[in-house]
């Protein structure tokens, strides 16, 4: 009897706890892959301390607009006489009161808290959004080519190979201006949905393709296997052998790839509103807020470090929940 990697992997696990014996041994037994892999996920304190953190931030992303009713300030609200007459903020640490938390930005007078966690739900859905259309399109056809074969996989490996030859960030910065000033001409207010729409569409384009190779690495490995043969010779379909044979063994590299590729949007996503090309200024950001602190390094540095600090322990912590994953869902990770 032949057996897949997923009924394989499920396997070794029970027969590796049946032969320790004890209480042990029998608690694993009848546990699927998933299961075990939540087990091990669960005892890793990296991946629960950074897990908690991302749902913290996720958290504070979705509630935005309760935080604002709750705090009693937009983040389109200015506050022109809690400035100076050099428009910086009155006060120390950038204007930092029990009535806005983070204090002010310079010039505009705009509550810097507010405008934080708005920033924290605008990056987080571009880099989920972006992530999840690139995994997407990237299992897609990484299946198709890894499965299928012949002409089919050498027209999606030349289309991989031109877009990886594509530089992003040049691409990036024609592409988006063009897309923008065709829409909305130069005088135009573009609005902040479509300027979120277009990062996203640019980020699909050019974020699918390591996962299309992947995938289709990892098919063109189980597609030989005596599971695979077997299901074929019972007659089943294109549909069953993809979705029902294939997909179900790989949904663990898929899982870490996309579980990786969130904070490089996101990271992406700063670096393309920092140099003005991403959202305007009236979709908070983090690249935008850190942008416009620059020329207050000296003068008032805490407007640099709270979207500074908020930004890197996001990544940081998709990052490292990322890296647990990957050892969870590994069966012969030490971990």
């Amino acid at each position: 009897m032949s057996l897949s990697p997923v009924e394989g992997v499920a396997l070794a696990e029970i027969e590796s706890g049946t032969d320790a014996g004890g209480p042990a041994a029998k608690g694993v037994v009848g546990r699927s892959p998933g299961q075990l892999a939540w087990l091990r996920l669960r005892r890793d304190r990296t991946a629960v301390v950074s897990g908690v953190l991302l749902v913290f931030f996720m958290v504070l992303g979705l509630s935005a607009p309760l935080i604002e009713m709750v705090y009693g300030v937009g983040p389109r609200e200015q506050f022109q006489n809690l400035l100076d007459g050099n428009g910086m903020p009155l006060g120390y640490a950038g204007g930092v009161t029990g009535d806005h938390w983070f204090g002010l930005e310079p010039g505009l007078g705009r509550d810097i808290f507010v405008r934080l966690i708005y920033g924290l739900r605008t990056s987080l859905f571009i880099a989920l959004a972006a992530a999840l259309i690139t995994a997407t399109i990237g299992v897609a056809l990484g299946t198709l080519a890894g499965y299928l074969g012949g002409w089919l996989d050498a027209v999606i490996n030349w289309i991989t190979d031109l877009t990886l030859a594509m530089p992003f960030l040049i691409i990036a910065l024609a592409l988006t201006p063009a897309i923008t000033l065709r829409f909305y001409g130069e005088r135009g207010q573009v609005s902040s949905a479509f300027g979120v729409g277009v990062l996203i569409a640019v980020f699909a384009i050019f974020g699918w393709t390591s996962t299309a190779r992947l995938v289709r690495g990892q098919v063109i490995a189980l597609r030989e296997r005596e599971f695979v043969e077997a299901a074929k010779a019972s007659g089943a379909g294109l549909g069953h052998m993809l979705f029902r044979q294939l997909l179900p063994n790989i949904w663990a590299p898929i899982l870490v790839s996309f579980s990786l590729a969130v904070p490089q949007f996101i990271t992406s996503e700063a670096a393309l509103s920092f140099i003005g090309v991403g959202l305007s200024d009236e979709t908070p950001s983090f690249g935008r807020m850190i942008y416009d602190s620059l020329d207050y390094l000296q003068t008032d540095p805490a407007y640099v470090f709270f979207p500074g600090i908020t930004i890197f322990a996001l990544v940081f912590a998709f990052n490292l929940f990322g890296d647990a994953l990957r050892d969870a869902l590994d069966p012969k990770s030490s971990r």
